[in-house]
This record gives structure tokens, sequence and C-alpha cells, in this order.
């Protein structure tokens, strides 16, 4: 997901999307212990996307971003 894509996401929005990123990054995780993982590439991306959706609830908290 594009950064201004997660501009138009409202904050509740935002935190479903990281609690299921959260969740597909520990079952990644569990791929590469166990050798199954065929894109490493993917936790790098997704450890981005979460960083990205923390900032910009982070931005609700700091009353930066304005609900919609």
């Amino acid at each position: 997901m594009k950064r201004h894509d997660l501009k138009e996401l409202s904050r509740a929005d935002l935190e479903t999307k990281l609690i299921e990123n959260e969740d597909a990054l520990l079952n990644l995780r569990f791929q590469k212990v166990l050798q199954q993982l065929e894109h490493p590439q993917q936790i790098r991306h997704l450890r981005r996307e979460i960083a990205q959706i923390k900032t910009v609830i982070n931005e609700f908290e700091l009353k930066i971003r304005e609900e919609i």
C-alpha cells in the first residue's frame, strides 16, 4: 500500500490494517524459521508498511492530521 493511500484511510481503518499487517509479519517470520518463505523481501516490505501506518496514526494523535 502506498503512502498516499494511507492518507485517505480513517484512523479506525488504519488500526485494523496495522493489526492485520502485524499478524502477517508474524506468519512470515514463522515461515522464515521453517524455511518455507519463498520471497524474503516480503518481510522488509511489510515492516516498512507497518512503520508508515504507525506514523500516520501518530500524526492523528498529535493533531497534525484531521479525521475526514
